[in-house]
């Protein structure tokens, strides 16, 4: 805890912040569901991608997990960025790179640029955190949850959405019409961002941790290559267990490195906090659910009658039955944000995978007809968009403000290797499972019911560590619901922890009752204001740590202003406020 003080008269104290546009919402949203897009885009022609790269499938595989991979190293950089350097910078700087991406596989159809555009492609997946992050500096707290909770289920909405349209597209055009498109939807991303959405004004301090995400990204490359590439290479084979030997080499020794680091990319000891560990750890499995229905469903809607369990849908008409999947995801958010508000997000994530299992469990039965798969679809998107929009809420409320960024990228890093071992897992046991009818592998239904059952399981996990999230304080539960005027008491009461008190006083040591006294970041723009008590005393809650001013100023007396820092901790800077001496009023 530090203070430093240099006080002087001042002639005006107040600033005015002007609220965000109610279009930042759906702008914010649109941008999260548009870089989403970016993971399914391909699903559609993923059986031709050999024949239309003019490549072996083993390479083709290159180019949906080049995609994974930077998406991957990008989320949780790209939200250190935006905490350090501005949320709406690097929004902007995400979606940017995307268009790149998506114009460079526009205009080839060779193997090696193609894997280009798609790193490019994946590194927009930092947007959603970014987003969230947006979210928490500027909407008030009674918007807070159903917003955070639509931007998160974005990830599931664009998914879902793509898909039917893809295929369409892929369908009735040329498939380089996806890129076009793509990059389309990511340049009025970008308009739009730049018309509707202000830039934030908090930020972290320090300085960005570059030898830090080299660590992470070397680290989760290591990783994640040999869980999407093990059914190739071996899981067995010593190119798999080396490159997870060295992963867990490089993770360790990046352990220690941001420990000892001042400005680390991740704070891990925040990290360790039993409310983000376990809601980072159920946020696995909730990515490891997610994904089994994208590839079962799909695949089981599209496999011929004659297989006697088949459905024989065109790849349109199934991508149509998953569609709701993130229709339901999206529709979930304002409900979610009812059900937080009086029950709390821990309980929501419990309700959401709740739901899930049952979805999964009667999945296991309803397999049989077109319109099951519609069921199974609506179902589980109501489970996982409660569980999805649960989860920033559950991170914002344990971290403080000037960290949101990364500490949600690191929560969507944390979904993105879920969906990465369930892609793994499912894909090595309908492999395993499969039939051989002259070549081809084809499915069966008893693979699919095992891939169900993966993912009743790994909910089970989901639903043991959210019961071990910690109850949330008052004002990180009131932050995002304020219902009632109770809830609102015990807030400012929390809230007065982390703040600078003081008392009020004139020249000659008397208290000065209602004094204005105003909050002003080094932004110059008012972060709080109250009047003094008949005693002179005063608390103004800290919105993030850093340096401020407070003003003061009473009738009879000339202003003042005093410098103040705030380190960000939950202890109050206590600061007495001595106005100059009277002053003549008309």
């Amino acid at each position: 805890m530090t203070r430093t003080t240099n006080e002087q008269p001042i002639g005006r104290a107040d600033t005015g912040t002007p609220g965000p546009s109610g279009a930042l919402v759906p702008v914010l949203a649109f941008a999260g569901i548009v870089v989403a897009v970016m993971q399914t885009l391909l699903v559609p022609v993923i059986k031709d991608l050999p024949q239309l790269l003019s490549t072996e499938p083993s390479n083709a595989t290159w180019v949906l997990t080049s995609t994974l991979l930077s998406g991957a190293v990008a989320t949780p950089i790209m939200g250190r960025l935006g905490d350090l350097y501005g949320k709406r910078r690097m929004l902007i700087a995400s979606l940017s790179v995307m268009v790149v991406g998506a114009l460079i596989s526009a205009f080839t159809s060779t193997l090696l640029p193609m894997i280009v555009g798609r790193t490019l492609q994946g590194f927009a997946m930092g947007a959603i955190p970014l987003g969230i992050g947006l979210m928490r500096d500027m909407l008030p707290r009674e918007k807070l949850g159903s917003a955070m909770a639509l931007m998160s289920s974005s990830i599931g909405v664009g998914g879902g959405l793509a898909l039917p349209a893809a295929a369409l597209v892929a369908q009735h055009t040329n498939w380089h019409a996806l890129f076009y498109g793509a990059a389309g939807l990511g340049v009025l991303s970008i308009a739009l961002t730049l018309l509707v959405v202000p830039e934030s004004k908090v930020r972290a301090e320090g300085t960005f941790d570059g030898l830090g995400a080299l660590g992470l990204s070397v680290g989760l490359v290591l990783f994640l290559l040999p869980i999407t590439k093990g059914s190739d290479w071996g899981w067995t084979s010593a190119t798999t267990l080396g490159m997870f030997a060295g992963s867990a080499a490089v993770l360790l020794l990046w352990g220690v490195y941001e420990l000892r680091s001042k400005a680390p990319l991740v704070d891990l000891r925040t990290t360790a906090r039993p409310a983000v560990l376990f809601t980072n750890l159920a946020s696995i499995m909730v990515g490891v659910s997610f994904y089994v229905v994208s590839l079962v469903l799909p695949q089981l809607l599209q496999l011929p009658k004659e297989t006697g369990y088949g459905l024989g849908q065109s790849m349109v008409v199934a991508g149509l039955l998953v569609a709701p999947l993130g229709l339901t995801m999206m529709v979930t958010a304002p409900v979610y944000a009812r059900l937080s508000a009086k029950y709390g997000p821990k309980t929501t994530l419990i309700l959401g995978m709740l739901i899930i299992a049952i979805g999964y469990g009667a999945g296991l039965g309803l397999m049989s007809a077109a319109w099951q798969s519609l069921v199974i679809a609506v179902v589980l998107g109501a489970g996982i968009g409660l569980a999805y929009s649960s989860l920033p809420a559950l991170i914002i409320g344990a971290v403080p403000a000037s960290e949101t960024g990364a500490a949600n990228g690191l929560n969507t890093l944390m979904r993105s290797i879920g969906t990465s071992v369930s892609s793994a897992v499912i894909g090595m046991v309908l492999a395993n499972t499969a039939n051989n009818v002259g070549g081809v592998a084809i499915p069966t239904m008893h693979g699919f019911r095992v891939s169900f059952l993966i993912a009743t399981a790994a909910v089970a996990v989901g639903l043991l560590l959210a019961l071990f999230l910690p109850k949330q304080r008052p004002a990180a539960h009131t932050q995002l619901r304020a219902s009632s005027e109770e809830d609102a008491n015990l807030e400012r009461a929390e809230e007065a922890l982390r703040s600078f008190r003081g008392r009020v006083l004139d020249a000659g040591g008397t208290p000065v009752a209602r004094a204005k006294v105003t909050l002003i970041d080094r932004r110059g723009r008012q972060a709080g204001a109250t009047l003094s008590a008949d005693d002179g005393s005063y608390a103004l809650a800290v919105p993030a740590q850093g340096a401020y001013v407070l003003a003061a100023r009473a009738d009879g007396h000339a202003p003042l202003a005093s410098s103040a820092t705030h380190t960000g901790d939950d202890s109050p800077v206590d600061l007495d406020l001595s106005l100059p001496g009277e002053t003549v009023t008309a």
